[in-house]
């Protein structure tokens, strides 16, 4: 008797527990663990005992099939949400051309992502939760940026001194007067004396190429605001 007693007091409280509350409760197996539970009860009622403690223990099978179910459901509904921020996320991040100003980001994003579709397609909706977050981490310090610019025309040194010692020092170029050879390479072809890097003119269109993959576009505007060139951007 006090075993019938416990196993149905299991399958009540599964049934409350594992059920209420969710849109999944109706499940095929909460159903069963429904009618055996109410089964086990009127067998007790009778007097049949033997037949009480089987209906019980079915009760008490598919409630725990049922909370394992809706366990399931509940992991694949985060899973979904979960990668629906994501998605967003990355299309927010590429309209603001992450791919290119923040590449190692963005691509580590796009990998975790991945991976959490390939999850989810296996079913493993916790990894694919998983993987999902970890795709909107990897975009956290993702910001829209001006992109550096990829020309630079030369002005009067009178009011600018340009030359290429001190363009490539500027931050929007190289923030490296060092760095000036790499101006003078990719530009001597275009100058009245290839061989003599100190004669650059007002007006020559200079272009001012990429060191390390750092994405630049459009020339240099004086009237926008530039981050400064970074080797580890």
């Amino acid at each position: 008797m006090k075993k019938i007693i416990s196993v149905l007091a299991f399958a009540l409280l599964a049934g409350s527990l594992f059920a209420a509350g969710y849109s999944y409760k109706n499940n095929t197996y909460q159903k069963l663990a429904d009618e055996y539970t109410k089964k086990a009860e009127a067998a007790l009622d009778a007097g049949e005992y033997d037949l009480s403690v089987e209906y019980a223990l079915k009760a008490e099978e598919n409630a725990a099939l049922s909370k394992a179910f809706i366990d399931s459901m509940l992991a694949r509904q985060n899973a979904e949400d979960q990668m629906k921020l994501a998605e967003k996320k990355i299309n927010w991040a590429k309209g603001i051309n992450a791919d290119k100003n923040f590449p190692m980001a963005y691509s580590t994003s796009e990998e975790a992502y991945k991976n959490a579709k390939d999850a989810y397609d296996k079913e493993d909706w916790v990894s694919a939760e998983n993987y999902a977050r970890q795709a909107i981490a990897a975009l956290e310090g993702v910001r829209e940026v001006t992109p550096l610019p990829q020309f630079y025309v030369v002005r009067p040194w009178a009011e600018t001194r340009d030359c290429y010692w001190n363009i490539s020092g500027r931050k929007y170029v190289y923030n490296n007067p060092l760095l000036w050879e790499n101006l003078y390479q990719k530009n001597k072809d275009k100058m009245p004396k290839p061989n003599d890097p100190n004669l650059i003119y007002p007006g020559m269109k200079m272009e001012i190429p990429s060191l390390t993959g750092e994405y630049r576009e459009g020339t240099y505007n004086p009237n926008k605001n530039y981050d400064a060139y970074s080797s580890n951007r």
